[in-house]
C-alpha cells in the first residue's frame, strides 16, 4: 500500500472513450463528485501543511474504496467527500477532516487500526475506530448487536466530541441519499435516526441537522402525509405572502425610526416539527398557528430586549408565550428571546430575538466551539454544553454493562425536556423534566439542598421526592441540623443535586471515620499503659512525624481517619507509638495497662467505643443480625468500611472472630440512645381477610414503625409467615413488642429473628 500516496486522485480519467454523450456527461459529473476539488474550497481555514495532510487522507481512502459504487452508482469516495464537507462547514479540525474521509475505510475495505496509526496518527485512527460499528463480533440479535455498537460510539464520543459530529454528518448525507436505498430499508434507518441521531444533535445544539434529520427521516417513514403536509404549508406560504410582507415591512419601519441595526429572517416551522404539533395536541392544520415567524439578529444582550419593547409596542403580545431563554439558557446552550405577537388580520406571528453569536450557537451548537475558535480562543461554548453530559455517559458506563441497558439509561436520563418553576420570589429556574423537589434545592446552592427537611410546592407540603411541573412554585424548608440522606441519590436526575450529596456524605464519613480512629487509638493506647494521646503540638511534632513515617499516612488526620476505617489496626499503631514514647523518657502506666488488658472483656473501659445512635456512616449496624440497645454486642473494624457492630451470638461475627479476631474492638450501649433501631421479626399468622391490617395495629399500638414488610411467595396455605423490619427504642421495647403480636387473634407465633448462620 506504499504506492497508494502516489496515485492520481479516483475520478481523474474514469470516464472512457467510445461513451455516447449522456453517459459521459453521467461519468464526468461522477468524476468531478468524486474528486479533491470538490473539497477544496471549504479548507481555506486550514494551514497548508493541514490541507496537505487531508489530500493525503483522500488519496488513500480513495485508493482503499477503489471499485465501490453507491447505490445510485456514483464511486463510494462521494460520500466520505460529502461527509467532510460538512465537516468543513463547521470549521472542524484536520485530523477530524481526515477521520471523515476515513470513516468507512475500517468498516468496508479491511484496513486496521495499525494501519491508520502508522500512515495518519493515533489520533486520527481513534476517531476512526469510535466511528466504526462492531459487524464482526457475533451478537445474538441485530438489536443487541446495535446497543453495543451505539455505546462504543457514545463512548468514543465522551472522550473525543469530534467523533459524534462526523457521525452526525455522516448520517445526515445517508439521509439525503435514503430514496437511492432499497425502500424495504427506509423504516429501520429513518426510525433509528429519529430516535437516536436527531435527540443527539439537539441535545448537543446542533439544531439546524436536528431539524433536517427529522424532516429526512419524517419524508421516508411516512411519505404520503410528508407531501400532503409540504403542499399545505405551500398554500399556505403563498396566500400569506401579502401578510408576511406587510410584518416584515412594518417591523423595518419600526426599528429604523429607533435607531436600531438588526438583521431580519424569515423562519419557517419544520415538517415533523408541524405534523408532531397537530399529533400531540389533536390539531388541523389550520390550528397551527406559528408556522411562520421571524428572527431578529442584534448586537448585544441589551438591544435583544429593547428591541422587545419595541415590537410588544408595535403589536400586542399574546399572552403566555413569552419565553425568556437568555436569562435562562436551554439546558444544550440555546439562547433566544421568543414572543408571539397579534398581527394583522388577528394572525400570531412569533419573533425570536437573539444576538450573532446565540444565533451560530442556536444553528450549530457544539460545533459553534470549532466556528469560534479562530475569532475568540477563550470561547468554552463547546465544552460549557457539552462536558456535563459527555461526563454523565463515563458515569452510566461505569455503573452499567449491559449495552441495551446502558442504552436505556442514556434515552431516559440524557435527553429531557425542561421544566420552568419558581421560587417563593418569583425567580424562574430551568430543571430537566422528571427533577424532583431535592434537585430544586440543591440547583439553588448546594448549603440549601444540605440542609433541606421539606418542601412546599404551590403552598401544599409534599414529599421530597416529588417531581416538579412547569408553573410550581416551590419553597424549601431547611433545617441546621440536617443533613443529606443517601435515599437521595435514587431519584435526583440532575448531576449537579447527585455530585453534591456524594460529596457531603464522603466528606461526612471521612470526618466521622477520624473520630473514631482517634477514640480506637486512645483505647489500644490504654492498654499499653498511657492515658490519653500525645498532644498534636511542638513538643510532640517528632514524635508524631516518626509514628506517620511508620504507617505512610500524610498526615495525622490521615492516619486517624485510616484507623477509623479499619484500613489500619490501632493496637499495632498504639505499640509502635508507645514505644516512640518510651524512647523520649515517658514510662507507662503498669495500673492502668493491667486493668485495661485484663478486664476489658468483663465491663466496657472508659476507652471502649460508646454507641448511642448518632453515628453515621462511621458504624454500620450489621444486618444479618439488626442489633438493638440491650443486645450484647461487638465491633469488628472491617477493612475500609469502618466498625460493623454485629450481636455477640451472631454466626457471621463468630466465623470473623475465628479469622480476623484481632480486628475486633471493644464496644457498648450508651445509657441514652438518641434514636431507633431496626430489627427484624417474623409472625406466623392464620391467613384470613384483614390479618395484616390487624397485625400492622397492633404494632402501631406498641408505638414500633414498619419500614419493610416481606411475604412469602408460595401459594397461600393456612398459614403463612409475615416477616417485618421494624423501629424499636431498645431490648425491652422490642419484648413488649412481641407480647402486644403474640394477643393479637390470629397471630399463631412471633419470635425475633434470628441471626443468618
Amino acid at each position: 500500500m506504499g504506492a497508494v500516496l502516489n496515485l492520481t486522485p479516483a475520478g481523474s480519467g474514469r470516464a472512457s472513450t467510445g461513451l455516447n454523450p449522456g453517459e459521459a456527461s453521467v461519468a464526468a459529473a461522477n468524476a468531478a463528485a468524486a474528486s479533491f476539488a470538490a473539497l477544496t474550497a471549504k479548507l481555506d481555514y486550514l494551514e497548508p501543511s493541514e490541507a496537505e495532510q487531508v489530500r493525503l487522507a483522500y488519496r488513500y481512502a480513495d485508493q482503499a474504496h477503489l471499485g465501490q459504487l453507491r447505490n445510485n452508482g456514483e464511486p463510494y469516495i462521494t460520500h466520505p467527500i460529502a461527509v467532510a464537507a460538512q465537516c468543513a462547514e463547521w470549521k472542524l479540525d484536520a485530523q477530524a477532516l481526515m477521520a471523515a474521509l476515513l470513516h468507512d475505510a475500517m468498516e468496508d475495505c479491511g484496513i486496521t487500526k495499525p494501519d491508520l496509526i502508522e500512515r495518519f496518527g493515533a489520533p486520527v485512527a481513534e476517531l476512526v475506530d469510535g466511528l466504526t460499528k462492531l459487524e464482526k463480533l457475533q451478537f445474538t440479535t441485530r438489536e443487541e448487536n446495535q446497543a453495543e455498537s451505539f455505546r462504543k460510539m457514545l463512548l468514543a464520543m465522551a472522550r473525543d466530541v469530534r467523533v459524534i459530529l462526523i457521525k452526525l454528518a455522516d448520517r445526515t448525507h445517508n439521509m439525503r441519499t435514503l430514496s437511492d436505498v432499497p425502500r424495504e430499508k427506509w423504516g429501520r434507518i429513518s426510525s433509528e435516526t429519529l430516535d437516536i441521531y436527531a435527540p443527539i444533535a439537539h441535545r448537543l445544539g446542533l439544531n439546524q441537522t436536528y431539524r433536517e434529520l427529522q424532516d429526512l427521516s419524517f419524508s421516508h417513514l411516512r411519505p404520503w402525509r410528508y407531501s400532503v403536509l409540504s403542499k399545505a404549508v405551500a398554500k399556505a406560504r403563498s396566500r400569506r405572502r401579502d401578510l408576511i410582507q406587510k410584518v416584515q415591512r412594518d417591523v423595518e419601519a419600526v426599528f429604523s425610526a429607533a435607531g436600531m441595526q438588526v438583521r431580519i429572517s424569515g423562519r419557517e416551522k419544520s415538517l415533523y416539527s408541524i405534523y408532531s404539533k397537530m399529533n400531540d395536541k389533536h390539531l388541523s392544520f389550520a390550528q397551527v398557528t406559528d408556522i411562520y415567524g421571524f428572527r431578529v439578529i442584534l448586537s448585544d444582550i441589551p438591544d435583544c430586549y429593547k428591541a422587545l419593547g419595541v415590537l410588544h409596542q408595535l403589536y400586542k403580545p399574546v399572552p403566555g408565550k413569552f419565553k425568556d431563554h437568555i436569562a435562562i439558557a436551554k439546558v444544550n446552550g440555546y439562547q433566544s428571546l421568543h414572543t408571539t405577537l397579534v398581527g394583522p388580520s388577528g394572525v400570531n406571528v412569533e419573533f425570536q430575538l437573539r444576538t450573532e453569536g446565540m444565533n451560530v450557537v442556536a444553528e450549530s451548537g457544539i460545533a459553534a466551539h470549532w466556528l469560534y475558535k479562530a475569532s475568540e480562543p477563550g470561547d468554552a461554548t463547546g465544552e460549557r454544553m457539552g462536558s456535563k453530559w459527555l461526563q454523565s455517559l463515563l458515569e452510566i458506563q461505569y455503573e452499567t454493562h449491559d449495552a441495551a441497558e446502558f442504552w436505556d439509561h442514556v434515552k431516559v436520563d440524557l435527553f429531557p425536556d425542561a421544566v420552568y418553576v419558581f421560587t417563593p420570589r418569583s425567580q424562574i429556574m430551568a430543571l430537566p423534566r422528571g427533577a424532583t423537589v431535592v434537585d430544586f434545592a440543591y440547583s439553588i446552592h448546594s448549603n440549601v439542598g444540605d440542609r433541606t427537611v421539606a418542601a412546599k410546592i404551590n403552598g401544599e407540603q409534599v414529599p421530597l421526592r416529588t417531581e416538579l411541573k412547569n408553573g410550581d412554585v416551590i419553597e424549601i424548608i431547611t433545617a441546621p441540623v440536617s443533613a443529606p440522606n443517601p435515599a437521595w441519590l435514587g431519584f435526583v436526575r440532575t448531576g449537579r443535586a447527585r455530585s453534591k450529596i456524594r460529596h457531603h456524605l464522603k466528606t461526612l464519613a471521612y470526618a466521622e471515620s477520624q473520630g473514631l480512629g482517634e477514640k480506637l487509638l486512645t483505647q489500644a493506647l490504654r492498654a499499653e499503659g498511657m492515658e490519653k494521646l500525645p498532644d498534636n503540638d511542638a513538643a510532640h511534632q517528632a514524635i508524631w512525624d516518626k509514628l506517620l513515617r511508620f504507617t505512610g499516612s500524610r498526615n495525622r488526620e490521615e492516619l486517624l481517619t485510616d484507623l477509623g476505617l479499619g484500613k489500619r489496626i490501632a493496637s499495632i499503631v498504639a505499640k509502635r507509638l508507645m514505644t516512640l514514647l518510651s524512647e523520649g523518657g515517658e514510662k507507662p502506666n503498669a495500673v492502668l495497662m493491667t486493668r485495661e488488658r485484663y478486664t476489658a472483656h468483663d465491663h466496657v473501659s472508659q476507652g471502649a467505643v460508646t454507641l448511642d445512635g448518632s453515628e453515621n456512616a462511621s458504624v454500620q449496624f450489621a444486618q444479618c443480625c439488626r442489633p438493638v440497645p440491650g443486645d450484647e454486642i461487638v465491633g469488628y473494624l472491617g477493612r475500609g468500611e469502618g466498625l460493623v457492630v454485629h450481636t455477640s451470638d451472631c454466626a457471621v461475627a463468630r466465623r470473623l472472630q475465628h479469622k480476623d479476631s484481632e480486628r475486633f474492638i471493644t464496644v457498648g450501649w450508651s445509657d441514652e440512645p438518641v434514636r431507633t433501631f431496626e430489627t427484624c421479626i417474623v409472625t406466623t399468622v392464620h391467613n384470613g381477610k384483614g390479618v395484616l391490617a390487624r397485625v400492622a395495629a397492633a404494632l402501631a399500638a406498641a408505638e414500633a414503625d414498619i419500614t419493610h414488610i416481606d411475604m412469602s411467595d408460595e401459594i397461600a396455605q393456612d398459614a403463612t409467615d409475615l416477616r417485618f423490619v421494624i423501629a424499636v427504642r431498645d431490648r425491652a421495647h422490642l419484648d413488649s413488642v412481641l407480647r402486644n403480636l403474640k394477643r393479637t387473634p390470629s397471630v399463631l407465633k412471633v419470635v425475633r429473628a434470628a441471626p443468618a448462620a
